[in-house]
C-alpha cells in the first residue's frame, strides 16, 4: 500500500481532530513526542450504537475480556442477533441468567433497556450536550458509574478531552512513563494531564498503547 493510500484510509477512519491533536500533543509533551510516532498507524475507532456499547460495558464488568465476549455472544443469540432495548426487555430474567449474566447484571441491563425504551435518556440530544451533562445522565442508570460513562464518551462518542482518572491502566501508564514506575496519586495524574488539554482523550489512548500496543474494541 502506498503512503498516499494509507493517508486516505487514516483520514477516512480516524476522528477528524486526531491528526491535529497528535501534532499539538507532541509539541506540548516530551513523553508523547516519543510515544505517538511509535503507534502512528493505529488510532481510536468507534463502532456500535449507544445502547450496544453500554450493554457490552455492563456485561464486561469485573470479568476478563474473553469471558465477557463469551457471555456477550450468548446474550446476542438470546436476543435474536440484535441487542436492542426491545429485544432485551422481551427476554425473561431466566433467559438472561441462562446467557451467563449474574442476577445483578440482569437488573442492570434491563434498567438500561428501560431507560432507552421509555425515552428517559436524551440520546438524540447527546451530540450537543457537554461531557459532564452526559456523564450525569448516564450515571443515573443502575450499574453505570463514572468510569463506564467516560469509556462511552471515549469509545462511542469519540469526545476529544476525556480524562478517566478511575482507569487503572491510565494511572499505571502515567506512573511508568512519567514517574519511573513510582505510585501516582489522582492529583499527580491530573497535573500531568493538564498539559494534554484539550486532547486528553488522545493522550489517554496513547498511554494505553504504551501498555498494550493492540487497541481493545468496545
Amino acid at each position: 500500500m502506498t503512503k498516499a493510500a494509507e493517508q486516505e484510509i487514516f483520514e477516512e477512519l480516524a476522528p477528524e481532530y486526531w491528526e491535529q491533536a497528535c501534532a499539538e500533543l507532541m509539541k506540548q509533551d516530551r513523553i508523547l513526542k516519543k510515544l505517538i510516532p511509535k503507534h502512528g498507524s493505529v488510532f481510536l475507532r468507534t463502532r456500535g450504537d449507544a445502547f450496544t456499547t453500554l450493554a457490552r460495558s455492563i456485561v464486561g464488568q469485573q470479568i476478563s475480556v474473553a469471558a465477557a465476549q463469551s457471555v456477550w455472544n450468548k446474550v446476542l443469540l438470546a436476543a435474536k442477533n440484535k441487542v436492542n432495548p426491545k429485544n432485551i426487555l422481551a427476554l425473561s430474567i431466566e433467559e438472561l441468567r441462562a446467557a451467563g449474566l449474574s442476577g445483578r447484571k440482569v437488573e442492570y441491563i434491563r434498567d438500561l433497556a428501560e431507560h432507552f425504551n421509555s425515552g428517559r435518556l436524551h440520546a438524540n440530544q447527546w451530540k450537543g450536550m457537554e461531557d459532564e451533562a452526559i456523564i450525569k445522565e448516564l450515571c443515573e442508570i443502575r450499574g453505570i458509574g463514572r468510569w463506564t460513562a467516560e469509556m462511552f464518551l471515549i469509545f462511542n462518542m469519540v469526545r476529544p478531552n476525556i480524562l478517566p482518572l478511575d482507569d487503572a491502566g491510565l494511572i499505571k501508564a502515567i506512573s511508568l512513563n512519567y514517574f519511573s514506575g513510582e505510585p501516582v496519586s489522582r492529583h499527580e495524574a491530573r497535573e500531568v494531564a493538564a498539559n494534554w488539554a484539550p486532547w486528553r482523550t488522545v493522550a489517554t489512548w496513547y498511554m494505553w498503547r504504551s501498555l498494550d500496543p493492540i487497541p481493545v474494541e468496545y
